[in-house]
């Protein structure tokens, strides 16, 4: 009998034996399961540049790097494509600052300080450093080209440097309305335009205009968009992204008379689309969805186009439209998402979107050093897949 009573008692501990192991692995992953959630939404974006294998290599068409030098790409335009025809470009962007920046400004013990290279920036400075920096690209590609700033009349923005015009136009500038105020300002400036074309109805001089955000940096000539395609109205950038084909980070429009009605006929569309069904994405992306919107409401082309980098020309009945490959005309340096191939050769314009802005000002400080634009674009290659602090 008190063989089997020892049995009884193994047997009743023996699942107690199995079970509890496991019972605090369970109670230590739950332990530990916050911290490791915490650890994810803090992980540390990089406060220097981190370089890379520089993506494309060995591809057809592609910059070809070795480290920081380009072996394929030494020759960029040097002067531009309208500077015989006296027609000229002007570049159009929407910036301001906030009054909590500027208090922020005043108080420098108390801000984030950022620091790149040797320069260190409040959240107030890294956005006028941005703004500095896409102003600087310009007028090393495109030297004769005015640049106007539209911005909140409140902010009392103040820019010293030459061919650079505040503009200012009254609106809604908050954070949650800055990209439909953007559109809104975009239509008053072409209205001043046509303003002026008005008044002064035998000047041979036309000025066409290319809108982007500040955060681009032009690095090589972009006039040869209203040179090599003469009879559009409108041009807007495209990729191969099925719910939003459209970047609104670049738009041109010819400086005719004629140019400028239809580009502003075909925003005040856009924005009748945006307040009308993407006003849930007011704060971001509200806009490139409104334009794919119209774009594919008023055009019945394949949108199979959008897949292939390739400019093409697309009418609706008063509109001709030229929608140019983002790949060239507003190419982003990736993050990695499987679709990347390397740098066109003749890219002309870098969007640095996102976590990319302290990237923008450190290809910068590289091609301030150097004077060589291929090299820099190395560097973006290089780097373009890292998340920064900026």
């Amino acid at each position: 009998m008190k063989i089997f009573s020892g049995w009884r008692r193994l047997l009743f501990l023996l699942p107690v034996v199995f079970v509890l192991p496991h019972l605090f692995s369970v109670l230590e992953l739950h332990r530990n399961a916050p911290v490791k959630d915490v650890q994810k939404k803090h992980v540390k974006k990089f406060d220097h540049l981190v370089l890379g294998p520089a993506a494309g290599q060995g591809l057809k068409n592609r910059l070809q790097c070795q480290g920081m030098q380009a072996l394929n790409k030494t020759r960029y335009s040097t002067s531009s494509h309208l500077s015989n025809s006296g027609e000229g470009v002007a570049f159009v962007s929407v910036f301001t600052v906030y009054n909590s920046s500027i208090n922020e400004h005043a108080d420098r013990t108390h801000a984030d300080i950022v620091s790149v290279g040797t320069a260190s920036y409040t959240k107030l400075e890294r956005s006028m450093a941005v703004l500095d920096t896409f102003i600087r690209f310009i007028q090393v590609t495109m030297p004769r080209s005015n640049i106007f700033i539209l911005t909140d009349p409140a902010s009392d923005l103040q820019i010293g440097r030459e061919r650079v015009i505040v503009y200012p136009i009254r609106g809604q500038y908050s954070r949650d309305q800055l990209m439909l105020q953007r559109i809104r300002s975009y239509i008053a400036f072409l209205d001043t335009r046509l303003e002026e074309l008005s008044k002064n109805p035998g000047n041979q001089q036309i000025n066409h205009y290319i809108f982007t955000d500040t955060d681009i940096a032009v690095v090589d000539d972009l006039s040869q968009i209203f040179h090599d395609y003469p009879s559009f109205h409108l041009a807007l950038t495209f990729r191969n992204n099925k719910e939003q084909p459209i970047n609104s980070g670049v738009i041109a429009v010819r400086g005719t008379s004629d140019g400028i009605q239809r580009a502003k006929a075909f925003l005040s569309e856009v924005l009748k689309a945006y307040h009308t069904r993407y006003m849930k994405a007011s704060r971001m992306l509200g806009d490139q969805l409104a334009l794919a919107w119209v774009v594919k409401s008023h055009l019945s082309f394949d949108s199979k186009r959008f897949t292939r980098p390739a400019a093409f020309v697309e009418s609706t009945k008063d509109t001709s439209i030229l929608f140019l490959p983002c790949a060239i005309f507003n190419w982003t340096p990736p993050e990695g998402a499987g679709q990347f191939h390397g740098m066109p050769l003749d890219v002309k314009a870098v969007h640095f979107k996102g976590s990319r802005k302290r990237l923008m000002l450190g290809a910068w400080n590289f091609f301030n050093s150097s004077s060589n634009m291929a090299d820099m674009l190395c560097l973006i290659l290089a780097s373009g897949r890292t998340k920064y602090d900026f």
